[in-house]
């Protein structure tokens, strides 16, 4: 069996109506099965499929996939629309295919999945502290301009006095 390196897993890794998926064309290909033969053992066993595990995608997300993914322009050919699988649906995937390469990818692409998760663990704190950065910025900012106003007044000369109300002597 040929290695497949997790960095090449991750690049197959789409994210879809919010979910991290990978479609079934790159599933079959990973598991070194046709598209065709992966998408009838998962009709077979669609019981183990429930929508958190597998969902199809609509005619939108379809060319959407197609105009952003290179590696997916031979969807562009392909009449029907693919399925996206979430981390527990290829691991479920490889178990109906039940072949020995599909268990050991099958391990490469739960690594894929959780590496994904960690960075976005990260970026998320990064984006958390960079939020609250910009708002104490935001913060300064405005007394900044506080202080520049105020010292405007300062700066400005006195207005003249008015002549005075009443008599003079």
């Amino acid at each position: 069996m040929d290695i497949i390196p997790v960095e090449r897993i991750e690049k197959t890794i789409l994210i879809i109506r919010g979910q991290k998926v990978i479609l079934d064309a790159d599933l079959a290909m990973l598991y070194g099965v046709s598209t065709g033969v992966f998408n009838q053992s998962v009709k077979r066993n669609r019981h183990r499929f429930p929508q958190d595990f597998m969902f199809q995608l609509t005619e939108e997300e379809k060319n959407e996939v197609i105009t952003i993914c290179d590696n997916l322009k031979k969807l562009k050919f392909y009449r029907g629309l693919p399925y996206a699988f979430t981390e527990h649906g290829a691991v479920m995937a490889a178990s109906i295919l039940n072949s020995r390469r599909a268990i050991e990818i099958s391990i490469y692409v739960v690594r894929a999945f959780i590496k994904m998760k960690e960075t976005f663990s990260q970026h998320r704190e990064l984006f958390k502290k960079l939020t609250d950065l910009e708002q104490k910025v935001a913060l300064h900012d405005v007394h900044i301009r506080s202080l520049f106003n105020v010292i405007q007044q300062l700066m400005e000369p006195p207005p003249k006095p008015k002549n005075p109300i009443g008599f003079r002597k």
